[in-house]
């Protein structure tokens, strides 16, 4: 309970002023003492409340399965904006059946995959969970790192090659699925499912099994931190080929064009297609060779139902949700992300996706209450992130947007420090969102501190067009810079081992990604379109509610792990939803 211990703590004593606390124990204690022992009385009895909800969790009839889903890059709004247009039992069946939030915003401004996939997963932000993002610089070693990389496992079956093996190494927290694992002895079982090999990994956690696409054979993979070998029933789901199914398909609008608000603007300069997949409906999936071909479903709906294919013949095979106790499955739809990313999220390819991937859904819990009945199963949604618009659309509009150039503005901060110092090296080494690395060799052999050299570094890339703001590693593990929602951010996102010497957040409307020109639009920003996710619960004993109060992703981790009487994970410092749980008090 140190929540509860700490917030009496502050009640008592750490919001009076210091001048203050020697009037307030100086203080008649027959008048203080009521107030304690008053204090002391609702403290004991949110124990007893809380023991007693813990233990009532653990004991009554608890959910044969938890299914954590989460729709890659669906933006907060995006459920509510197209409902009228959804069918029935996918997002109508969260919305009328379950416990939702309408404002749910990240804490963090890292607004990344891994990050998000690791927030929901864990509670916490980057100081707890590890992750400073997708990628980072390692500053002992000079090399990039990869969010999931693991160079002592391989993927099953391939050659070893630097960066290509996986695992959860560098997450720093337990997960919900690890704590159920945890309490109960190893016999409840955590799966995990995704195009991506992080949107699979870290949801999955240290002790559970994780599965992902292979853009490069249509199968999907695992390595050897898992299995020595692949389970039968994944080799045999491999060798029938489901990937290549697609192959004489086309990706067609699901209804007719005059219905869709982006019907009349299906060929935009912006769009930026995966090779043969071309701009405008239908999309052909056949592409110019099998390897092109089994990565480009992943820009189209089709991804998302191979994706699903699979995760229903792991529960079927795995027996998954049979056993004494609960079990977890964790799928990350991911076709919305590339299809945001390559054609925007406003764009007729995006609004065609959400329909089908509601479709997805609805088959998903369909068949959840065909093995199950939806009563046994605790369902979560969310997603990691949101996703800005395509910045040459916002210009088109009229309205202030850009796309940085990271080659370009690191030569132009290293020109600024070479003239500020009067050096001839470049001390900026490398850049991954959101970090900027000084060569601290170089630094030194310069003879400038550190600190020095990071406040004008800073300094720098402020000057910078379309750069908002700028922190220091050394003002961040001070904890100095202010408590700014948009810095506060800023602080969350910072790792004090795998974060670089400057944070930096680019101006709204501005493209900020290592590789400038790969996508049309991108997230990874502090503001609201990067941020804003949908959050909702459904089935076993959730109540019907919509609930439009600020809560953050963060939550949902202990959300989880409370509704099933279990401690949150390690590095949790969200708040369950209590909405989630009233149905268990009643």
């Amino acid at each position: 309970m140190p929540t509860i211990k700490s917030h009496l703590q502050t009640s008592l004593t750490g919001a009076c002023p210091e001048s203050q606390k020697s009037n307030f124990l100086s203080t008649n204690m027959e008048d203080v003492m009521p107030k304690i022992l008053l204090v002391y009385r609702v403290f004991l009895i949110a124990i007893l409340l809380w023991g007693g909800l813990a233990v009532s969790n653990a004991s009554a009839n608890p959910p044969k399965l938890v299914v954590f889903i989460t729709i890659d890059q669906l933006r907060g709004d995006m459920p509510w904006r197209f409902a009228h247009r959804f069918g029935d039992g996918g997002f109508k069946y969260l919305i009328d059946k379950g416990a939702t939030y309408t404002s749910a915003h990240y804490q963090h401004s890292t607004t990344f995959t891994a990050v998000g996939h690791a927030s929901l997963a864990t509670g916490g932000n980057a100081i707890q969970h590890g992750l400073a993002g997708n990628d980072w610089h390692d500053t002992a070693t000079g090399n990039h790192v990869y969010c999931v990389e693991d160079d002592r496992h391989t993927i099953i079956g391939k050659e070893a090659e630097a960066h290509s093996g996986t695992s959860p190494r560098n997450l720093t927290s337990s997960t919900f699925g690890d704590e159920v694992v945890l309490a109960t002895g190893g016999k409840s079982r955590v799966f995990s499912v995704s195009i991506k090999d992080r949107g699979a990994i870290l949801p999955g956690g240290h002790l559970g099994k994780a599965f992902w696409y292979s853009s490069s054979s249509g199968k999907f993979v695992t390595s050897t931190y898992y299995y020595s070998e692949y389970p039968a029933w994944v080799t045999a789901w491999n060798k029938a080929g489901h990937a290549d199914a697609y192959k004489d398909k086309e990706w067609a609008l699901l209804n007719d064009r005059s219905t869709y608000i982006y019907g009349d603007q299906d060929d935009k300069a912006w769009e930026k297609s995966y090779k043969k997949l071309g701009k405008t409906f239908p999309h052909p999936l056949g592409n110019e060779d099998a390897k092109s071909y089994y990565a480009g479903l992943r820009y189209a709906p089709m991804g998302d139902e191979l994706t699903l294919a699979f995760a229903k013949e792991l529960v079927n095979q795995e027996k998954l949700g049979e056993g004494p106790t609960t079990d977890v499955l964790a799928v990350s739809f991911s076709a919305t992300d590339y299809i945001g990313h390559a054609f925007g999220p406003d764009s007729l390819e995006a609004e065609d996706n959400l329909l089908r991937i509601d479709r997805t859904l609805a088959e998903f819990f369909k068949f959840l209450d065909d093995q199950f009945g939806l009563s046994n199963v605790l369902i979560g949604l969310s997603s990691d992130h949101g996703i800005d618009s395509v910045p040459e659309r916002t210009q088109h509009l009229g309205l202030a947007a850009g796309r940085h150039r990271p080659d370009d503005f690191i030569g132009v901060v290293n020109e600024g420090l070479k003239k500020r110092f009067d050096v001839q090296e470049s001390l900026v080494k490398a850049f991954w969102n959101p970090s900027l690395y000084l060569d601290l060799e170089a630094v030194k052999q310069a003879g400038i501190e550190v600190e020095t050299a990071e406040i004008a570094l800073r300094e720098e890339i402020m000057k910078v067009p379309g750069v908002r703001f700028a922190a220091t590693r050394s003002d961040l593990l001070k904890g100095t810079v202010t408590d700014e929602p948009m810095h506060a951010k800023l602080q969350r996102a910072f790792h004090p081992t795998r974060s670089g010497n400057v944070l930096f957040v680019q101006d709204v409307g501005w493209y900020l990604y290592p590789k400038a020109d790969e996508f049309s639009a991108m997230h990874g920003s502090p503001y609201s379109y990067d941020t804003y996710v949908p959050v909702m619960f459904a089935g076993h004993q959730v109540k019907r509610k919509v609930v439009d109060r600020a809560v953050a992703p963060e939550d949902v981790a202990s959300t989880i792990t409370t509704y099933l009487g279990l401690k949150p994970p390690s590095g949790s410092t969200g708040t369950p939803l209590v909405e989630v749980l009233e149905g268990l008090r009643d």
